[in-house]
Parts: C-alpha cells; structure tokens; sequence
C-alpha cells in the first residue's frame, strides 16, 4: 500500500479527497490533516458561498480518517480510502461535519435500542467523454444503447463489468447484482447492505470503484441526477430496515400494515411526514429536478405503498421465505447529487421524530399516482414532490425537525449552498443545466 485518499463529502454531495503516503497515516489518525472550513459552503461548481457561521480564508478543521472503515482498493492498486470526520483543533466534533451528524443520528437511534441497516442502490452513465470543441464539451458517446436491461447492453460493457465485479469481490465490499438500466448509457448495481455509518462509508468506495475501473477501459462514469437532458436521469436510492437487539427485523412480522412492527409504522410515517423538506437534502440540485418527475420511477409523490415505484417510500416484503431478512424499505426520491451522510442521517432523524411522535401511517397507494384524479389525490393526501430546488428549500427551511437534528452550524451551511446554487442555475436552460452537473458527480 502507497497511499491513503482521505474521503469527505461536502454539502454540495461532492467527494472531496486529501492523500497522504501511508507511512503517515499513522500519524492522520492521531492528528489529522488540515482542511479550511470554507469547504462547508462549496458549491457544485467550486464557486464558494457563506453561511451566518462559515465563510472566507481563516480557520482550520482537522480529517479524521477512520482506520476501521479503511479499505484497500482494488481497482486503485497501492491505494486504500478512509471516510472521515471533522474536528477542530482542540478534537471537539466540527459541528458542520455531515459524517459527525449521520453518526449522531444513527447513535440516538441506538439509544432506542434500535439498529439501521441498509445499503444505496446506485444508478449511473458509463460512456466516452469527448474533446472540448468550440462550444464546449459535446454530449457523451453512451457505452451502450439499450435495449434497457437488455443481454446486448451486457455484451456492450461486458468487460467493464467484469472487471467492475472483480474489484468489488476483491476488495470485501461485494456485489449483490449488476444490471444494465433503462436509459442510454445506464447501468446499476447494488451492495449488500452494511450496519449504521457504513451504508454511507460504502457508497464512497463504490463511486470510486466505478470511477476506477471505467478509465482502465478509457470510459467515464457519471452519478449526475441526468446526463442527457429530456432521458431517466440517475437514482440513488437508500434502502434501510430497522433491527432490535434480539437481532429482529422490525419491517416483517408485526400487525401493523404490510407486517411493520409498530416502531417501523412510526419511523416510516416520521419520514413521509418530512417528505418534502427531506427532498432538499435527497434531490440538492437544480438538475434534481429534472429526474424528479413522474413517469419516470423516480419517487416523485409523497406517499408509500407496497412495491410502487412511483412512490417516494416503496415497501418491499421480499420473497416468502426470506421475509425477516429481506422486507425494507426503500426510499425512491433521491439522487447521485446527494451528500449519501447527510442524506442519511436527515432520514434517521425524520424517522426518529415520526417514533418519538408515535406517528402512524395513512392507507398505502397501491396505483400510480399520476393515475388518480386529482381530487381524489388529494382526499387521500397524496401530494407530488417539490419540482424546484427552490421550492424544496421553502419547505427545508420550514422544517423544525431537521433544523434541531442537523444543528444551526451544518444547516445554514448546507442551506447557503442550496440557496446559491439555485440563484446560480435554477433559471437556465436545461441542456446548461445538464452540462454543468455531468462530470461534477
């Protein structure tokens, strides 16, 4: 091993990375490795913002790589990646530390009695980036054409996917399927799913993973929520179950519906109850909301319902037999574009609230919303999704659960962001829009 690349995920939902040759990683994880705090208001696009708390060249935090989350890569020889957290230079937690706020969720859950585990199902465009011409960078060469799923798709990335599969099983993070999607260029797979902040850790590696093996095959990889503007954009969708101590699983073999426990019912009914304010933390940019559509399978309504795709929060029994390890729930409204701790622990901490509250669920939708008229959506409180980065800020900044959860620090900084971001892009055109989030995740 030559090197470790300390991994942090900024506000923006890019991953960010400072390298140090392993004969001082020791030495990192004892001390850490400087990073100003001005990276907390960074958008997308490496322009820079500020928040009430953060702003400007002064200051210093401290990455603190956790040895024990550490992975050597295998598509990266000599490599290894470490999730961090952030600290000050007294070793207090730096309160707008998206890794620090996941854990603290996932830890009050804990004081429930309660484990998260779970896994980020990952979509995302495999293609040629071509040379800049006079215009600018032209749209891709997808890797493939379709048809979606399909065994000539396959064969098109064969290689690729190969060799992507070798990693993950080489490196311990493991693959459970691989598939070609339904839009040009797309492909997904899936992880098997970890226990608290690794289902966050994880994603990190995979993106890198991916990342990795397509430029060994002279490709490029891009997690962007659309790639090309008017086609099925690219999902990041969390599943997650809930364990007690006794090693149950709380989504199967209750009397609440669809066989929740009652603490599963809650925490479920906590997170649709926040649905909306959430959507600006699981859909944080202003291409967001070019996939956050219906039609598309995107999630885009705010309801539940058993193996609907259309809704937000999908429920899945999983297969007789396998129920009391496989029934989950997944939730659909999200993107690559999302920070995967932040995004986690906003969810932990709508479903603690919904716990705390003893919140209970309406009636599942079981159709597709977009084929219910529009009253009787609405007397069954079915509502879509927030189609604007700036009317999900509207709702996140209304939102008390997530303001006390994330702490004032780490929400006005992730709120600057949203808020610049949106001034910066919200009103061009969507061929722009496209263009400068592409390669940007």
């Amino acid at each position: 091993m030559d090197a470790v690349a300390l991994a942090f995920v900024d506000p923006a939902g890019v991953t960010l990375v400072k390298c140090v040759p392993t004969r001082r990683f020791e030495e990192a994880v004892r001390f850490g490795i400087g990073l100003s705090p001005v990276f907390s208001v960074f958008l997308f696009d490496d322009q820079i913002t500020s928040s009430p708390q953060i702003g400007g060249p002064t200051g210093d935090t401290r990455l603190m790589p956790d040895p024990d989350r550490t992975v050597a890569l295998a598509a990266s020889p000599g490599w290894a990646m470490a999730p961090v957290d952030q600290v000050d230079q007294d070793g207090e937690p730096y309160p707008a530390c998206p890794r620090t706020f996941a854990r603290r969720m996932l830890d009050r859950l804990g004081r429930k009695g309660l484990e998260l585990r779970g896994g980020y199902e990952v979509e995302f465009f495999l293609g040629h980036r071509l040379p800049l011409g006079p215009e600018g960078e032209p749209d891709p060469e997808p890797a493939h054409r379709g048809p979606a799923y399909g065994a000539i798709a396959l064969a098109d990335v064969e290689p690729f996917a190969t060799d992507l599969i070798r990693a993950f099983e080489r490196q311990g993070t493991g693959l459970m399927q691989f598939h070609p999607e339904y839009s040009t260029g797309q492909l997904e797979l899936s992880v098997p799913h970890e226990t608290g902040i690794g289902v966050a850790d994880t994603n990190l590696v995979v993106r890198h993973t991916i990342r990795a093996v397509a430029r060994t095959h002279g490709l490029a990889a891009s997690f962007a929520p659309v790639v090309y503007p008017d086609l099925v954009g690219n999902g990041l969708h969390l599943h997650l179950s809930l364990w007690n101590r006794r090693g149950r699983n709380l989504f199967q073999g209750g009397r609440g519906p669809e066989g929740m426990t009652r603490e599963a019912e809650a925490f479920t009914a906590g997170v649709l109850d926040s649905l909306h304010a959430l959507t600006a933390i699981t859909a944080p940019s202003v291409a967001s909301y070019q996939r956050l559509q219906p039609h598309r399978w995107s999630g885009p309504w705010a309801c539940w319902g058993r193996e609907n795709r259309e809704a937000a929060l999908r429920f899945i029994t999983g297969m007789t037999g396998n129920r009391p390890q496989a029934a989950n729930l997944e939730v659909k409204s999200m993107d690559g574009s999302a920070n995967p701790y932040l995004a986690l622990g906003a969810v932990v901490a709508a479903g603690l609230d919904g716990i705390e509250r003893e919140l209970s669920l309406p009636a599942p939708v079981l159709d597709d919303p977009a084929s219910i008229s529009t009253r009787r959506r609405n007397s069954m409180g079915i509502h879509q999704l927030p189609s604007s980065l700036g009317a999900a800020i509207g709702h996140l900044e209304a939102s008390t659960v997530l303001r006390e959860a994330m702490g004032d620090v780490l929400f006005d900084a992730f709120l600057a962001t949203r808020r610049a971001e949106r001034e910066a892009y919200e009103d061009q055109d969507p061929a722009a829009i496209v263009r400068a989030h592409r390669w940007r995740y």
